[in-house]
This record gives structure tokens, sequence and C-alpha cells, in this order.
């Protein structure tokens, strides 16, 4: 007998929207309405129909239910995001499917009996609203797609089991979704496809097809909204395949993303669920890169709070180290702490440092159960010597001098325990090298590790020797003589070179008592190399005076300040010999230089500075050798630093090194050439010296020729620093500096154009007039690179002319300038640049883009409250004459214009009063502006001047640079001459050197319409005027 259906229906749409009405008000409910709904739908799904005379059943009451619950569902698809009432359904809906089909899992394991049947009434009613949600994926309105794919996202983690065929239908759709162009849509498809690939099988996708996990990175790293990256970022399972992807959010623009991934994806997963093991973010299973990525991005982000968050995740870390248990006191505090440093690579980088002294900043506990008893000192490894010195440091930072008492050690035992470690490096040294070729490069390699952990702790004793109370004398003479005979010793390694010379100035009365030792260890490093070639009795009296522990003594010429002069024409040197002689000379360059470092006091006050000169230093710079000649260059240029009248007669020498000199001694010379211009101003670029303009001349040429990044990026930091202390003022270099910014050819030339984007903004925000001097420029410059911009070849990039004129408005605004004590804000910057920009409309040969985008800026300009009355006329006439002799033919520029011009009436509708040109021509504070428009011949209305073509073929322009620094260079300056004679233009077709190809016409052409110049020839003939 056929169920009947129609008091069915009319039950069910009677209770079920019943139940649904009062989901909507509360969540208290939801159980209780849940387990009703769920009677109903069993009660519906008992009334069947026989079809097909019997052989086949019709599930009519179950088909009635779905209906009546899809109705109620439609009802909230069209509800806007943010309605209390609907997420309550659409929490209810996901609820209800997951105690659908746990029931259904009940019922199936009291019914094992009736076979494998996996067509229950959960899986069809899971399986029609499915697709009735995924067809909602495809609406027109966002906000059916936004609730439908929310819905879906509540109810997919409940889904039990469902059909191959709907499975990829939903994963299919999902990953549509991911790409939607509303920002809501991807964030709620991102949570669902996040839940849905846990079980997805790599094997079941196509080879050219993504997974879902590689779709869900692709959106982490790629989406341009950061609510949807957050989506990803906290719902992507944690594993090795993701967590490259993760980490590099640590430098994503959104704070709040930054934070996350420390707060939630790599503290909370240090652990398992259950703290029982390590889990997926535990410091132990992340690379050192890793971790020092973590460390390096999160205390160095500039936002607090992300920072706060690296500071309580490293906090985390230390508490982790070890393993989930532990004891708690002291011992166990000060274990774990070592055991996040050997998670650290110690030696390389400060990355272990900072973290360290986040960890006593932010886990006051920790910091306070560390000590150093005796015991502490007696087997030191690298992570134990490095834990004392920086706490010692920090101690001293912090002022906390309870603390710093009862952990500093005597200087006597710190002497004793130095000179112990020390002496242990030179055996291992010497065991090492006799048993060089016994051994193999496995077990080679351990020892040097060692060796090197060896230094690291000496390294770390030194600095903290540095921290030292040295008020008990013994322990200053005995901590004095120790570090005098380790920097004697040839065979100490060049990274304890400057700890033992900080030692040596903390311990030094005075500069010159610090010159004076280093001096006389330099005399006897190279009098012992010479004593060896004279007498087998010097050389053993020489090797008894270097044994480690004992006082060298001083040679008779000691005492003299100078290096000791040869007693007899030395013999030529074996080659082993010579290698020997040279490593001792770059000892003695070293030592040269680290105490030349410490050194502020002049040259003449240290006469004992002049025989380590003659004899060691000016040798060394005329060597053939790379190694010795830098290190030679490097002393020469720190004696100047402290010697003005060396400086001065140095500094020729210097500038002939760069030309012809390698990248690397390149690199060095323009540092020193560069810090003795900061240090020498008034000598070199003041205004009274002459050599100045040739300096700048030369600067610039070299930037414009070199090719190596660093190189450039190290010109452009140098220039920089000169314009920004206001050392150099000339317009060519902010000129050249601005090119080189833009410039296609430094695009992938990262450090320039980070030092760049700092200097540009600091430089004119710090002084009006440094705004006015980048105004200025900003026609010129805007012209030359509008030219470049459409001289790019195929595999260049460049900003384009709108972005260009942009940076200047914004450079040159004076809202933004800093209000400096004793100067006064220019406010008339941009009327100025107003005038500039309108007088560059007239011109014949600008593309119609160029105008069009120089009219869009205008709207941009701020126009101040008060502002000068001739300046204001001298804009409203030039548009009011653009508009009768050079008309624009673009809509969208003449709109723009139209518009700033009613903003200008508008502002100073009381200057414009009776505006009249024939008025404004008997002013003598607007001749010059009348001369200028009356040179300009109108063009009838509908007539065009057609412009010459000027890319009928492709060539390799000027550089940039040059166009801005050939002005004083064609006057055949020697330093310009000098320069362009090094390095001559080749003519053939071989390999050009790299140019940065943004070019144009020369400086006197970028401002021609102001000195009356005619402009390019027409194809029309013009009527000749009189000027």
């Amino acid at each position: 007998m056929p169920a009947r259906t129609n008091p069915l229906t009319e039950a069910l749409s009677v209770s079920i929207p019943k139940i649904f009405d009062q989901v909507q008000n509360t969540t208290a409910n939801h159980q209780k309405n849940i387990v009703a709904l769920y009677k109903i739908h069993i009660d519906a799904s008992a009334f069947t129909e026989s079809v097909h005379n019997g052989r086949a059943i019709k599930l009519t009451g179950e088909r009635n239910f779905e209906d009546a619950f899809i109705d109620m569902v439609c009802r909230v698809l069209v509800i806007k995001k943010g309605a209390s009432q609907a997420e309550r359904v659409v929490k209810f809906v996901g609820t209800y499917t997951k105690y659908l089909n746990e029931k259904a899992v009940e019922t199936k394991k009291e019914d094992e009996a009736d076979g494998d049947d996996d067509d229950t009434t959960a899986s069809r009613f899971v399986a029609r609203l499915l697709k009735f949600l995924v067809n909602g994926f495809v609406a027109k309105d966002k906000i059916v797609r936004y609730r439908c794919v929310r819905i879906l996202a509540e109810m997919v983690t409940h889904l039990g089991e469902i059909d191959e065929d709907v499975y990829m239908m939903l994963r299919a759709a999902l990953i549509e979704r991911v790409h939607d162009k509303e920002t809501n849509v991807r964030v709620q498809a991102v949570v669902a496809l996040s839940k849905l690939c846990g079980s997805e099988d790599a094997s079941d996708v196509n080879e050219d097809e993504p997974t879902a996990v590689d779709v869900l990175l692709d959106t982490l790293a790629c989406d341009p909204a950061a609510e949807v990256r957050r989506a990803a970022l906290l719902n992507i399972p944690l594993a090795p395949h993701t967590l490259s992807v993760m980490l590099a959010r640590t430098r994503d623009t959104d704070t709040v993303m930054r934070k996350l991934v420390y707060s939630q994806v790599l503290e909370n997963n240090c652990l398992s669920t259950d703290h029982a093991s390590m889990g997926a973010a535990h410091p132990r299973g992340l690379s050192i890169s890793q971790r020092e990525l973590i460390i390096r991005n999160g205390l160095g982000d500039r936002e607090p709070a992300v920072r706060a968050a690296a500071g309580s995740l490293l906090g985390t870390w230390v508490d982790v180290a070890r393993g989930p248990t532990k004891a708690e006191d002291d011992q166990a505090i000060q274990k774990d702490v070592i055991a996040l440093l050997k998670f650290l690579d110690l030696h390389e980088s400060t990355i272990a440092e900072d973290a360290l002294l986040s960890i006593f900043a932010t886990r006051v506990d920790i910091f306070e159960h560390l000590e150093f008893k005796d015991d502490y000192w007696r087997e030191l490894t690298p992570e134990r010597a490095f834990l004392a010195r920086v706490f010692v440091e920090h101690c001293i930072a912090t002022k906390d001098d309870a603390k710093l008492d009862a952990c500093l050690p005597v200087v006597t035992h710190l002497a004793f325990q130095i000179q112990n470690a020390y002496n242990a490096y030179l055996d291992d040294t010497d065991t090492a090298a006799a048993r060089e070729h016994e051994v193999s490069e496995e077990q080679l390699a351990q020892e040097e590790d060692a060796r090197l952990d060896q230094e690291f702790i000496i390294g770390e004793l030194l600095r903290l020797a540095v921290s030292l109370d040295y008020a008990d004398e013994i322990g200053r003479r005995k901590m004095f003589q120790l570090v005098r005979d380790m920097i004697s010793q040839e065979v100490l390694p060049d990274s304890l070179v400057s700890r033992c010379l900080d030692i040596l100035r903390t311990l030094s009365p005075n500069e010159r008592d610090l010159i004076r030792v280093v001096v006389e260890v330099v005399h006897e490093l190279r009098d012992r190399d010479a004593a060896d070639e004279e007498a087998e009795a010097e050389k053993e009296r020489a090797e008894v005076a270097t044994s480690f522990g004992e006082t060298p003594s001083a040679g008779p010429s000691s005492t003299q300040g100078g290096l000791r002069k040869p007693l007899r024409e030395a013999k030529p040197l074996s080659p082993e010999e010579q290698v020997r002689a040279d490593a001792l000379d770059l000892r003695c360059l070293s030592l040269c230089i680290g105490m030349l470092e410490r050194v502020n006091g002049t040259f003449e006050e240290n006469s004992t500075l002049e025989g380590i000169l003659g004899e060691l230093i000016i040798p060394s710079v005329k060597r053939k050798e790379l190694t010795l000649r830098e290190k030679g260059l490097v002393c020469l240029g720190l004696c100047c630093l402290i010697a003005r009248r060396m400086a001065l007669n140095s500094f020729q020498l210097f500038l002939s090194q760069i030309q012809a000199a390698p990248e690397v001694l390149k690199i060095r010379v323009l540092q020193i050439v560069f810090d003795i211009l900061m240090v020498h101003e008034g000598d070199f670029l003041g205004r009274s010296n002459t050599g100045g303009e040739r300096i700048i001349e030369f600067l610039l040429h070299i930037l414009s020729v070199e090719d190596a990044d660093k190189v450039q990026a190290l010109m452009c930091m140098g220039l920089a620093k000169l314009v920004l202390s206001g050392i150099v003022a000339d317009e060519r270099v902010l000129k050249s500096l601005v090119v080189a910014y833009l410039s296609p050819d430094t695009a992938d030339n990262q450090e320039l154009r980070q030092c760049l984007s700092y200097f540009f903004p600091v430089f004119c925000y710090s002084s009006s007039v440094n705004q006015r001097q980048m105004m200025q420029i900003t026609m010129p410059l805007f012209e030359q690179l509008a030219r470049a911009t459409r001289e790019l070849e195929d595999d260049q990039e460049m900003v384009s002319p709108a972005q260009i004129i942009g940076m200047f408005v914004d450079w040159t605004d004076p809202q933004k300038a800093f209000d400096v004590q004793g100067q006064k804000i220019d406010n008339g910057i941009h009327i100025d640049l107003a005038a500039d920009l309108t007088k560059a409309l007239f011109k014949d040969d600008m593309e119609k883009e160029e105008k069009k985008v120089l009219c869009q800026v205008l709207g941009r300009l701020h126009l101040p409250d008060t502002a000068d009355d001739d300046k204001i006329r001298t804009i409203k006439l030039l548009i009011h004459n653009l508009g009768t002799r050079r008309p624009l033919r673009d809509t969208a520029a003449k709109n723009a214009l139209a518009k700033f011009d009613a903003a200008l009436s508008k502002k100073y509708a009381d200057k414009l009063v009776d505006f009249s040109e024939e008025e404004y021509r008997q002013l003598a504070a607007l001749k010059d502006l009348f001369e200028f428009l009356d040179d300009i011949i109108p063009v009838d209305e509908g007539e065009e001047i057609e412009l010459p073509k000027t890319r009928a073929r492709k060539r390799r322009s000027r550089s940039m640079t040059t166009d801005t620094t050939t002005s004083g260079a064609e006057e055949g300056s020697p330093a310009t001459s000098a320069a362009s004679s090094s390095k001559p233009r080749s003519k053939g077709k071989g390999k050009q050197p790299k140019r940065r190809r943004v070019s144009g016409s020369d400086d006197d052409s970028d401002d021609h319409f102001l000195d009356n110049d005619a402009t390019p020839a027409p194809t029309r003939t013009l009527p000749k005027r009189a000027a």
C-alpha cells in the first residue's frame, strides 16, 4: 500500500521551520533541536512508495525531508555576512550533520550482519546537501557563494563516508573557489579545502594537477588578501613539506600574520597534543637555518607585538629543549639554556646572542636562576663559555651589580684559564700537524671542528676579560703579560687578534701606550724572522723568548719607535721563505689595523707610528700580492683618518687604485675614500676647495661605468651619506642617485635599491631646502626617465611614468617635512611644482600618455592656505593658455586638468577675482611668463603636429648617469679626462660594459622651453616669429 505523502509534507513544513526558528535565536537549544530533528528525519525516512510493480522503492519521506531542510537553508543563503542569526543556523547545520553521521555509524555497528551497504539515510542526505551547496558555488550573487562555501566549511569535517565522485566534485569546486574574486569566499574555501586535504591521496591526483596542499601553499604565499593568507596559515596541516612556506610568512606584510606564525603555528606545535612527545615545530626537528630564520625575523621585526611573540616562543624552546619532562631546579634551568644553545650556530652570527638576550628579558625566572660557580669553569664548552659571556654583558648593560659581582670570576683565575686553554690549543695544533698524513679525512675533520671549538672558547673568555674589574694589580699585570705574549705568537688565530687588542686597550692607560706595545710586538715578530737567517744561536734564543707564558726580550731598536733596519744587504729568499715572510707581514698588518681602529688621537701625537708607516705599510701598498696590498691600503687609509696632511698627500693614490683594481680591492678603496671625505670634509669638498668639483665628477664617472653590483651599491651608499650630511650639495649627485634608483640595470641590485629607498624619504623630509632641491630636478629627470621607459629592451623592467612622477610628488610633499628648529617649512613647493608640470604640457615632443600622467598627478599636489599671488596667477594663466595654444587631445587628461583648475579657482578665489590676462600683462613679475607664452604658436583646432619618430630602430643609449654628469666633464677637467682615458669606449661590436640605459638629452636641453629654444622640427612649416 503506497505511503501517504501529503500529510507528511504538511507535517514537515510545520515542524522543521519551527526548529530552525528556535536555533537562530540561541545556541543553547541546539542539542535539543538536533535530537528532535533527527527523530523527524528517521520518522520521515520510514515513508516509502513502491514503484515498478513493487520491484523498487521510492524514498518519498526522505525526499520530502531533504526538500524541507534545503528550503530552510535557502533562506540563510541570502543573508549578508555578520548576521548572528544566520551564523547560528550555519553552525546548527554542521552540528546536525555530525550528529547524523555518528548515529549512522552506531546503527551500522549494530547491523553488521546486514552486509556492507554504505547507502544509508545519512549518506543520502549528506550527498544531496553537498550537491545543492556546490551548485551555489557558481552563483552570480557573492553573498550566496559565501554562504554556500561557509556552510560547507562547517560541514566538511563531519561528512563521514562519501562517494568518490562526490569527493572529486567537492574538491574541484573548492579549488575553484580558492581563486574567487571575493575575499570572504576565498577565506571559507581555504578553510574547507584544508580540512578536506587530510584525506587526499597524492596517488589519486593527476601528474599535471596540483594537490590540495599545493593549492593552499600557493594561496598562503601569493594571495593578496591578508585574511585569506591568515586562514591558510591557521588551517594548513603542519608538516616538513609545508613548514618552509609557513616560515616564509615571518616576513609577511601583515603584522597579525607575522605574529600568528610565532604564537599559533610554532609555539603551539612544539609538543604533541598530549605533551608527551615532540611536535612538528620542536626546535630539535628544525634545521639550523630554519631556527636562525625564525629568530632573526622575529627579534628583528619592527612591530613590538611580533617581537614579543618571538620572545615567548624562545622561552618555550628553553622549556622543551631537553624534552617534555624534567626536574625543576637551578641546574636544570641552566642545562635547558645550554641545550637550546646547542641548536644554534654560535660561531658565524649574532643570532644566538640576540636569542639569549631576549630570553633574559622575557623570562626573568630563567635569568634569576642562572649561577656560575667555580665548578662551572672547570669543563668549558662553547655553549657554557658563550652563556657566561653574554650573561655578564647583559648584567653590565642592565646595571645589575649584584648579579655581576656574583658571577664574575677573579682576574687571575680567568687569566690562568685562558692560558691553559690556549696551551691546549697549541698542543692540539702541533699534534694535528704531525699526524696529518696518518689519519683519515673524517678524523681530520673532527679534529678541525674540535680546534674551532677551542678557538671559540678562548675568544669568549677574552671577550669576558674585557668586562672584568682590574682593580687587582696582580691580576691586571698577569692578564696584560698573557695577552701581550699571545699576540707575539705567529700561530695566534686571526679571529683572536682583535679580542687581544680589546683587552690591551682596556689595560693601557692611554693610546700612546697601546701603540707602543703593538709596535714592539710587530718589531719583535719581524726581528725574529731576520734573526733566524743570521745565526742558529739567535734562532734558539728567539725560540726561548717566545715560549708561551714568558715575556719576549725586546731588541735594541724597540725603544726607538720604529722597525729594525737590515744590518746587511738582504739576499734573495726561497719560495718557502717568501711565503713565511708574507704570512708574517700579514700578521703584522692585521695587528696594525686592529691598533689603528682603536686609536682616536692624531698621527702627530703618536710619532711611534712613523716607523711602521715607512717600513711596513708603504712597502705593502707597493706589493703585487692582492692580500698584502689590500691590508696595506687599509692601514694607510686608517692612518689618513687621523692624519690630515697624510690624507691630502695620499688621496690621489687611492683614486688611482679604484679604476684598475679588482672588485674586492675596489670595494676596500672606495670605503677608504668615502671615510676620508667624511672625516676631512673641508679639506676636499669645502666651498673654497677647487678640487671638490673634480672629485665629485670622478666619483660620478665611476658610478656610471661600474658593472659590479656591490661596487654600485657602495658608491650609492657613500654618495648618499655625503648628500645627507650636507657635505655635498651638487645637483648632479642627486640626479645620479635618482637615476641609479630607477634604472632598469639596477633592478636586481637589491642592496642598492634598499639603501636608496631609505635615503630619499629621509633626505627630502628632513628639510624643506632638500625638498626644493628635489623639486627643481623633478621635470628634467621625469622627461629623461619617461623617455627611457619607451626604449626598454625586451628583458628589462622599469617603473611606469605614473609611478615615477608619483614618487617625486611624495618626496616633495611639504606636509611630510619634519619641523626643524630654526627652519620654516616651505609650503609653496608644490605650487612651484604645479607651474613646472603645467609648463611641461606645452611641449610638442612629449607623448600623450606622459601628458595624461602629469595632468592626473596635479590633483595630488598640496595647495596651502596661503600662497604667493603671482605664483597662483602664473598657474592660472598657464592652464588658460594651454587650452588655446596647446589643447590636450586626451579626454582623461582634459578632465583631470579641469578638475585641478576648478580646485585652484575655489581655493584661491580671492586672489583670482576679475581674472584678466590683459591686466596681468602689465605686471612686471609676470613678464618672463608672458614671453614664454608668446613664443608658443597656437595650434588650430583639429590640427595635429606630427612628431618625429624616435623609435625607428633599437639602439644602445647612453647612460642615464652620464647625462647628469657630462655638463662639467665637457669642460675638459683633469679628473674627468683621466677617468675617461682610463676606460675608453669601444666602437666595435665587442661586449660593451653594462650601463644604465635611461638616456636623454644634455642638461641644457632639459629646460629648453625656459631658454626659448626651438622645439623639434615638425613635419609642417611653421611661420618664423621674432623672439
